[in-house]
């Protein structure tokens, strides 16, 4: 798997011990109910999820330059939408490491990732109606808007969620002008 990195991040694979890390910002109640998780329970739990959910392709760790901590995930979840190359866009971060702008940093460079290195000819994402951090996000890397509907899971029902997507054509178009 790829490893990539932006001006303050490093993205690369999970690994056992990177448990503690993201147990430390997925307690959080702030952090996963907002994505569509419940808060991590124990250290162990964490290392389920890294074993199980971040072992999936394309699910990178978010290590902090600085600090050399794991604040976040970020990558693909491997759900195609249509016909043409796709992927879905997924992420999370400590809630310490909010407002900084580190979110649109990683989810650029997995961008240029998705379209250039896997091929994909279209990009989706998501956000719950409510989560407007994410919202900015998603609308600083240029994704359209393409509609709203209401999404269950064992832990939230009924939650009105947001879908945008961004061709690789307007990706490159939105490089050249921006």
């Amino acid at each position: 798997m790829a490893v990539l990195e932006t001006e303050r991040t490093i993205l690369r694979p999970f690994s056992d011990a990177d448990a503690p890390d993201v147990f430390a910002y997925a307690k959080n109640p702030d952090v996963g109910p907002i994505a569509g998780w419940k808060p991590h329970e124990s250290v162990e739990e964490s290392l389920e999820i890294i074993r199980s959910v971040f072992a999936s392709p394309n699910a990178f760790a978010v290590v902090d330059r600085e600090s050399n901590r794991v604040i976040g995930s970020a990558g693909f979840v491997g759900r195609s939408r249509g016909t043409a190359p796709s992927d879905e866009l997924g992420y999370a971060l400590s809630q310490d490491y909010w407002g900084r702008g580190l979110m649109t940093e990683v989810s650029r460079e997995l961008l240029r990732y998705g379209f250039e290195d896997l091929g994909l000819a279209e990009i989706w994402c998501t956000h719950y109606a409510e989560n407007t951090r994410s919202k900015r996000v998603i609308e600083k890397c240029g994704f359209a808007y393409a509609f709203t509907e209401k999404l269950s899971d064992e832990f939230f029902p009924d939650r009105p969620t947001c879908f945008y997507f961004l061709t690789r054509e307007a990706w490159e178009k939105g490089r050249l002008h921006g």
